[in-house]
């Protein structure tokens, strides 16, 4: 198997020293932490064998908690409980125009911060604590202190979303190797540089469609090395969205036109738990507050179809940009939490 291997400047080490480092998926919904052990890649497990951490970051006065101890706040105490704090990184106020139950405070063309019961919190400053809990959970594990991370970020991430990635990890004690790209990563942990055939070229569509985030990627793999061909993508699309039309459906057959922030995190719970329960069930029943809906297959296919056409629109740009026709692609990739949805398969395929 070969490995990635990273050098940065003036950080070589005299061959001695045990010097680790640690991949990290900052993630929309979920965030994980891997390594290599013995020239393996291994995904780290906490305390309770769980690879998994939720990003989300709950705040009281005197307390914050993480993960799965943060997740029952999202019903409770939805304005200082907060998910998908990737979808604010290195955005300002005015381009933040979907529903949350956060107040935000700061000028319109600057990244806004959360006010909360622990005071004033950056999309900066929060992811810096998800990253530092996958920080302590590497140290944990390996038993040693970890000398520098590599974080996997969306393609389409701009400049400033970038460097906002890269200051969460600075202010989470993380020296950051290299910012990867999602679809290259992915390309990689799929083994498609392992085809036995290295005289063909090889083309590959990434399609990575996750909480929050959605790209895809043309990448060429040719004579040992991958190419990208073309690239595209929306820094605002992924499960949260399919969640919200969802809500939208629900609000509009009880005949409902607003939702207190409690109520609007138990139909967001809700739609997300229908949606997952589709994936290998032809309906699901949403449990809303004194009220029941049910949710079949059909009727949840025309619902997202908006979103699914969005992503959809995106490929056939990129397959122009790349100047490539369907024959010429070898294989799609499936990346990310909502391509586990039989209906985003069924779209793609």
């Amino acid at each position: 198997m070969a490995l990635l291997q990273i050098a940065e400047p003036g950080q070589s080490t005299a061959p001695h020293q045990h010097r680790i480092a640690i991949g990290i998926d900052l993630g929309t919904t979920h965030s994980l932490v891997a390594t290599v052990l013995s020239g393996k890649p291994k995904v780290l497990q906490d305390d309770k064998d769980r690879v998994l951490l939720p990003s989300i970051v709950h705040y009281t006065k005197d307390l914050t908690t993480f993960g799965y101890e943060a997740k029952p706040f999202m019903l409770t105490d939805p304005k200082n409980t907060v998910v998908s704090v990737k979808r604010f990184m290195g955005r300002s106020q005015a381009d933040i125009k979907f529903q949350h139950p956060y107040t935000l405070v700061g000028a319109e063309n600057e990244m806004p911060a959360f006010e909360t019961a622990a005071g004033r919190k950056t999309p900066v400053e929060i992811s810096a604590e998800i990253l530092k809990q996958l920080k302590d959970r590497a140290e944990a594990s390996l038993n040693n202190p970890v000398n520098g991370a590599v974080i996997t970020v969306p393609a389409y991430f701009d400049e400033a979303q970038r460097q906002a990635t890269r200051d969460a990890a600075q202010l989470a004690g993380l020296n950051v190797l290299r910012l990867l790209n999602e679809p290259t990563a992915a390309a990689v942990a799929y083994g498609l540089d392992q085809e036995t055939n290295l005289s063909t070229d090889r083309n590959y569509v990434i399609y990575d469609l996750g909480g929050g985030t959605f790209d895809v990627s043309i990448l060429r793999f040719s004579q040992g090395v991958f190419e990208v061909l073309a690239t595209g993508g929306h820094t605002a699309l992924g499960g949260d969205d399919l969640d919200r039309l969802i809500v939208k459906w629900a609000k509009k057959q009880l005949n409902i036109d607003t939702l207190s922030d409690e109520e609007y995190a138990v139909f967001v719970v809700a739609a997300r738990q229908a949606k997952e329960y589709l994936t290998d069930h032809d309906t699901a029943e949403l449990k809303l507050l004194d009220d029941r809906l049910t949710l079949d297959r059909p009727t949840f296919e025309s619902i997202i179809q908006v979103a699914l056409d969005k992503t959809m629109s995106v490929c056939k740009r990129v397959l122009r940009d790349a100047k490539l026709n369907l024959d010429e692609i070898e294989h799609v990739v499936l990346v990310g939490g909502s391509t586990r949805s039989y209906a985003v398969k069924k779209a793609v395929r």
